[in-house]
């Protein structure tokens, strides 16, 4: 029922505004066409330069509405110039929008139909597009060349120090490994895949270096110290979003990706920071991957050197999930009397 009320209010709108046009047209006929389009240009132009007025006065009632509810301070070192090239990019496309905008309007105002004006014909002008060609071109140049510099260094080699975790996404949630005491990531082949033996990365077992790796339900990292992410899906397309981090990087089977930066604020911090005692890290996928994609949310946890270190001590190992110690065999009654004859003296 709500939905037909919807469609016949739609429709009654087109009427009504289909009547008023009709109704203009008949006025613009027993006025004269010229004098009803002159005075209607007049009405337009009026409420062109309101329509500037009101929306400037609204975008900046919106900043200062919203400005807190943005993402506030880069989490992580790297994200600190990510900010800068956002602010610059802002601060300039900003400038040339409001400029352009109050330009736009207030020439429909000001040149309207009047008598005794004629539109003056200008078809081409070397000097000015060379102006508004060229300047474009070099701004756009310097932004495009200050994101290729952060983009590179995001993707560059992390540093030696640099601690490694792998995120593998796959629908609907993350897997995340991490190398043992040696500091390598194992051998994977996605043959090996098996979800009911405990490798649902297809670890391989004869690679000694995946004996020591472990998994992990969420993402602890050390406050101050370099992290190399190595980044894959199992099945489709996803993505690693780290908005606090100011960090993305796509998922993509078969091909690993990289990207490394350095946390800034423990956890702990940023509750104290935000004011909000339920404030966590995340990890959300960036990419449409599904019918639940909506699922795909993981947790980062910044800690101390200290509580990292108690963290990784309580985490078993991945082999020794998917390979338990058999159970010692059960003696029986008969077992269990002869050796109780075989004690006695």
């Amino acid at each position: 029922m709500s939905g037909f009320l919807a469609v016949l209010v739609i429709v009654l709108i087109f009427i009504v505004i289909f009547q008023i046009a009709k109704a203009s047209e008949y006025v613009s006929i027993l006025k004269g066409e010229k004098k009803a389009r002159q005075q209607s240009n007049r009405i337009n132009g009026f409420l062109l330069i309101a329509f500037l007025v009101l929306g400037l006065i609204g975008v900046y009632y919106c900043n200062n509405l919203l400005k807190g509810k943005i993402l506030g301070e880069s989490a992580s070192v790297q994200g600190e110039g990510v900010d800068t090239l956002i602010y610059v990019t802002l601060a300039i496309t900003g400038v040339v929008f409001v400029g352009t905008q109050i330009l736009l309007f207030w020439f429909a105002f000001k040149y309207q139909e009047k008598e005794g004006r004629k539109a003056f014909y200008f078809p081409h002008n070397n000097r000015l597009e060379v102006i508004w060609t060229v300047i474009p071109a070099i701004a756009l140049t310097v932004l495009v060349a200050f994101g290729l510099k952060h983009w590179f260094q995001l993707t560059s080699d992390a540093p030696k120090d640099a601690a490694i975790v792998e995120i593998t996404g796959k629908q609907f949630n993350w897997l995340i490994r991490y190398p043992g005491k040696d500091g390598q990531l194992g051998r994977r082949d996605f043959k090996k895949i098996d979800e009911a033996a405990s490798n649902p990365l297809g670890m391989d077992w004869d690679d000694q270096l995946s004996k020591d790796d472990f998994m992990a339900t969420e993402v602890h990292l050390v406050v101050g110290k370099p992290v190399k992410f190595v980044i894959g899906s199992r099945d489709v397309i996803h993505d690693v979003g780290l908005p606090q981090f100011r960090m993305k990087m796509d998922a993509v089977p078969g091909i690993p990706t990289t990207l490394w930066f350095t946390p800034k604020f423990t956890t702990k911090q940023m509750k104290e920071k935000t004011g909000n005692p339920d404030f966590t890290y995340e990890i959300s996928c960036d990419q449409m991957c599904g019918s639940g994609h909506y699922s795909m949310r993981g947790v980062i946890v910044v800690e101390t050197q200290e509580e990292y270190d108690a963290w990784v001590a309580k985490q078993p190992l991945q082999y020794s999930l998917a390979h338990p110690a058999p159970e010692a065999p059960k003696a029986d009654s008969t077992q269990k009397t002869v050796a109780a004859n075989i004690a006695k003296p």
